[in-house]
């Protein structure tokens, strides 16, 4: 999904321009203390082969050429569990605690704890501008659906990340958001979720296709009064077996 790619490649960006900062020892634009001359000198592209397919980065560079990407090496080609990773650190919700602990996992113990916190800040950075970017006016479809991620702070634990994905008038997909949950949602949150989606342009969505997530379809008339809300076939057809078990019990 193109949409998966292009969110692959601004967490990967955001991480290696968080390295290069913490290389560097200053934010872009600012001057160098201390008399030191390197400086940011521009940009590389590269593409890597993810589980999203290939995903062409960014990779910034120094006047030096001392810096060593840690995330995507040099000569490094072929990149997994970057899926997982990407919806690790882009749901809304998440602590710069949470990210920063997940980014000590994939980064590993070689990395002190105050690159990864200058990387985490860079990354947190990248992704509100992300979530927040302005959106097209008009969907045809959206699709809400859950996945569970792996979350780190201090331990690990499982936690729903629900993604809103859009059919553009064109017909591409696109990732609206991500918003991180307890399991525990109802009327009230996607109250909030759609009422952020449509606060950034999404005026209008003819139909929102989901799982039978409590609360939802009242939320979105709320927000869209003439949405059509679509339970995905999967799922329909599992809440009828289930129905059709329960009966049969019963008798």
């Amino acid at each position: 999904m193109a949409s998966c790619r292009q969110l692959t490649k601004r967490v990967l960006e955001s991480a290696l321009e968080g390295e290069l900062t913490d290389h560097l020892g200053h934010e872009p634009g600012e001057r160098a203390e201390g008399g030191r001359e390197n400086y940011r000198n521009g940009q590389r592209s590269k593409t890597v082969i993810t589980e999203s397919g290939p995903v062409e980065i960014s990779v910034p560079r120094d006047r030096a050429g001392s810096f060593e990407p840690q995330l995507v090496k040099k000569r490094q080609r072929r990149l997994g569990g970057v899926d997982e990773m990407v919806l690790s650190l882009s749901a809304k919700g998440l602590t710069h605690g949470e990210i920063s602990a997940h980014l000590a996992e994939v980064y590993g113990a070689e990395i002190s704890k105050s690159t990864i916190s200058t990387i985490t800040d860079s990354v947190m950075a990248g992704m509100t501008e992300w979530q927040n970017r302005p959106l097209d006016s008009v969907y045809p479809v959206v699709f809400i659906d859950c996945v569970n991620v792996k979350v780190r702070d201090g331990q690990v634990a499982d936690r729903p990340v629900y993604m809103a994905v859009a059919v553009t008038a064109e017909g591409h997909r696109d990732i609206l958001g991500l918003w991180i949950g307890d399991g525990g949602e109802g009327s009230k949150y996607w109250l909030q979720v759609l009422t952020e989606i449509k606060n950034r342009g999404a005026a209008d969505v003819l139909m929102l296709v989901c799982d039978g997530l409590t609360g939802l379809p009242d939320a979105v008339n709320t927000v869209w009064p003439a949405t059509i809300v679509q339970t995905c076939v999967v799922h329909r057809e599992a809440v009828k077996k289930q129905r059709v078990a329960s009966r049969r019990r019963t008798r």
